[in-house]
């Protein structure tokens, strides 16, 4: 029998059981993202009396070294405010809170390139602010962003591979796992690298794809552009 086979292939259970908690969390936490950075956009925008606060926030998510914002909300949050109650929440947490900073710079910098004309159009056409802006702004500013979303997702994605560090059974953990059974990290960690780099790929494609489509749909240029391919 093959290292490969006794290594990798018979441990399919637990790789397959580790990746199912990487995608759980990377889904959970580009959700929390998404939203954080938009509401982070929308109150440095339009939120006079919060927008330095809104600010500081954004800088601070995106200065602080993610491993650090792991520990930070596992730890320190519990005995503050009682919450999150498990690994997996705070995991989600701290990696969504970082992706949301620089969300946010991307949606405010989308938000504001729109043309001004657009919102005097919807105004005369007797739309509100909110409805003209979850109808026209929102929309074009999305797929405007969506290379930088992808992208933002594959971060992401390679930052989640430390959860780990706060016991959360994700690939990385199951991967541990094997190499202080079995001593033998080559065959171990190279199934790993392989799994991690096929599902970034995987998703790249995916979001390149539903952004083509989307372009086409709304009619907003193409997604076959060279600045509008999300890369590694």
């Amino acid at each position: 029998m093959s290292n490969w086979q006794r290594l990798v292939w018979d441990q399919r259970d637990a790789f397959a059981a580790g990746f199912q908690v990487t995608v759980e969390v990377c889904a959970a936490s580009f959700l929390f993202a998404l939203i954080g950075g938009l509401l982070l956009a929308l109150v440095r925008l339009y939120v006079r009396p919060l927008r330095t606060v809104a600010l500081v926030l954004t800088e601070f998510f995106r200065a602080t070294p993610i491993l650090v914002q792991l520990l930070w909300v596992n730890y320190v949050w519990p005995e503050l405010i009682g919450w999150p109650n498990s690994f997996f929440a705070a995991a989600c947490v701290a990696l969504a809170l970082q992706s949301s900073g620089y969300l946010a710079e991307t949606f405010r910098g989308g938000i504001e390139s729109m043309p001004r004309g657009q919102a005097e159009a919807a105004s005369s056409l007797g739309m509100s602010r909110t409805r003209a802006f979850l109808r026209i702004v929102l929309p074009q500013v999305l797929l405007d962003a969506a290379p930088s979303i992808g992208n933002q997702f594959t971060v992401i994605v390679k930052s989640s591979a430390l959860v780990s560090v706060i016991a959360v059974p994700d690939l990385m953990f199951q991967s541990q796992k094997l190499v202080n059974r079995w001593y033998e990290p080559i065959e171990i960690l190279t199934a790993t690298a392989v799994i991690y780099i096929g599902f970034i790929f995987a998703m790249s494609a995916l979001l390149n794809a539903m952004a083509h489509a989307l372009r086409r749909r709304f009619g907003v240029g193409t997604a076959s552009t060279p600045s509008s391919r999300l890369e590694m």
